[in-house]
């Protein structure tokens, strides 16, 4: 027969370490930045590849996505995909804080 205490360690399941860094950041105020991260480290995922090789996300500040591109037509062309970019990045739960895109010429143009 097993003790209680093999009992209780047995019906304990061990929590994901996304879900407790999840609740610490919301406890000390930082659930926004910290998903505002999430995204900028996860761009080339959101976008995928093609999108990823002209355009970087290297900063998130209060809702707003900072994104390097190289040249004024690419700046054009991703402003006109804004909504559908937005879209994307909004399907994944860290991603619904993201309220605006800055294009930006370069990591310093902001």
């Amino acid at each position: 027969m097993r003790s209680k205490k093999q009992q209780l360690a047995s019906s304990r399941k061990p929590n994901q370490i996304g879900g407790i860094i999840d609740s610490v950041m919301g406890s000390i105020g930082l659930s926004d930045s910290y998903n505002g991260w999430l995204v900028v480290s996860r761009w080339r995922e959101i976008v995928n590849a093609p999108l990823a090789d002209r355009a970087r996300a290297f900063r998130y500040d209060s809702g707003v996505l900072y994104i390097a591109v190289p040249d004024a037509s690419w700046r054009q062309n991703l402003a006109m995909e804004t909504d559908a970019i937005l879209e994307k990045i909004k399907s994944y739960p860290f991603g619904r804080v993201v309220k605006q895109l800055r294009l930006v010429g370069s990591e310093k143009g902001f």
